[in-house]
């Protein structure tokens, strides 16, 4: 995805990592947890922190500061897990999100919506979908399609 097939106004989770504000689309949001105890998987990938039990069903979390080669989450009374559904070849991969603080639901129009800068990143640009406004801030669109290679999906879907 990139800006310009953004053509309508949609609805975007905010949520921050470290002092950076991030944004998915709500419709790939299937809810928001607080924060619980993750059993680790061993032989996992850096960023997978454990897998947590939601009613029943084992969803793998990662941890997306260690994605972006920031330090790993220290979990605190903000902490949050973001259950996502990811689509993926074959049907949709459903995974936690650590989020340092979940913050609310905006609305984003595609004139509210820039590139990505080209420098100045923790992160790989082709995660970013573009850059928004939220408050004061800055907000990075996230592509949750392209934060996982296959093989990163596969361990995922595997655990």
């Amino acid at each position: 995805m990139t800006v310009d097939s953004i053509t309508e106004t949609s609805e975007y989770l905010t949520f921050k990592i470290d002092e950076e504000y991030f944004t998915v689309m709500v419709h790939n949001v299937r809810e928001i947890l607080e924060y619980t105890k993750i059993t680790k998987m061993p032989d996992a990938p850096n960023f997978m922190r454990g897998i947590i039990n939601v009613r029943g069903s084992v969803i793998p979390v990662i941890d997306l500061r260690l994605k972006f080669g920031m330090e790993a989450t220290i979990p605190k009374a903000s902490t949050r897990i973001i259950v996502m559904e990811i689509e993926k070849e074959g049907g949709s991969l459903t995974i936690g999100s650590l989020a340092d603080a979940v913050k609310e639901v905006i609305e984003i129009a595609p004139d509210q919506i820039e590139p990505p800068p080209d420098m100045g990143t923790h992160w790989k640009k082709d995660y970013i979908i573009g850059v928004g406004q939220y408050s004061d801030e800055f907000i990075m669109i996230l592509d949750i399609k392209k934060l996982f290679s296959m093989a990163e999906l596969t361990c995922l879907a595997q655990s």
